[in-house]
């Protein structure tokens, strides 16, 4: 993740050197976790464990699936290990899912048996037929800003006329992302590429709602664990510094102390809707 959260990873490309060795949280900088190592995989477990994400997010995509006029295909772009893919799939005839991380892919193959799994990244890859939903979660850390409108006209291609493309990202404004930003510099933001979309013309319907997700623990530890997983943002590794575990910690019990006990860490998701025309 660091901010991917709950996507499975979102583009299912490992990144880091972290080894997962445990640091002395008064001293040590912040991890640059691998997503195939053990450290990167409690930390995303711990998030899971405590994030209202997957039961409020499946419900949506629930709705967005069974409202479509066709489900014949079903393409998921950076699926990781197939959470979320597996949910969709049960809507669709058929599964495709785009997944370059060979670690990803072994767990997304054991949940999604009957789908066809493409170890492509997205320039590389050739969809066999245009999919009715195509999913794109939490992919677009991965890609400069710059690109953005030329990945998703990529992406948006392989919709068939009349499917919808649901892009998801972090919200700028989370409490997640702004404690990424607060740390890194970094910050994500759909509202330019939803703007730049809408205005390619009439052609496609575009929609930009949020998700009001929140991770809850009762102890600081895991907290800050997770805090950790979600500065990891794609830039970290580059970073002329890294964040210091303590600063973080202090972050933590400043931002996300609840007042009964606990901590509560916001992590609100846009998500934005692209229907193609019918033809």
């Amino acid at each position: 993740m660091g901010t991917s959260t709950g996507a499975d990873t979102g583009a299912g490309t490992s990144r880091g050197t972290g080894t997962g060795t445990a640091p002395d949280p008064a001293t040590a900088p912040v991890r640059v976790l691998d997503t195939s190592g053990a450290a990167y995989r409690r930390a995303f477990e711990l998030f899971l464990a405590g994030t209202d994400e997957k039961p409020r997010t499946h419900a949506r995509l629930t709705e967005v699936a069974t409202g479509l006029d066709r489900r014949r295909v079903l393409l998921d772009v950076g699926a990781g290990e197939g959470r979320t893919t597996a949910h969709l799939a049960r809507y669709f005839e058929r599964t495709v899912a785009i997944e370059p991380s060979a670690a990803m892919r072994e767990r997304l193959r054991a949940v999604c048996p009957d789908a066809l799994v493409l170890p492509d990244p997205i320039d590389a890859a050739e969809p066999p037929e245009p999919a009715d939903l195509v999913h794109l979660s939490h992919v677009l850390y991965y890609v400069p800003p710059e690109d953005w409108l030329r990945t998703v006209g990529r992406v948006l291609d392989w919709a068939a006329p009349g499917g919808t493309l649901l892009v998801v990202l972090q919200n700028p404004e989370s409490p997640c992302m702004r404690m990424a930003a607060h740390f890194t510099g970094v910050r994500y933001d759909l509202r330019p590429l939803a703007e730049q979309l809408a205005e390619q013309g009439p052609e496609h319907a575009v929609a930009l709602e949020t998700l009001d997700l929140r991770y809850r623990t009762e102890r600081l530890a895991e907290a800050v664990d997770v805090a950790e997983f979600m500065v990891n943002v794609a830039d970290l590794a580059v970073l002329d510094r890294l964040p210091d575990r303590d600063e973080l910690t202090a972050y933590v019990e400043r931002h996300f102390a609840r007042p009964d006990g606990g901590y509560a860490i916001g992590h609100t998701q846009d998500m934005l809707t692209v229907r193609r025309a019918p033809r």
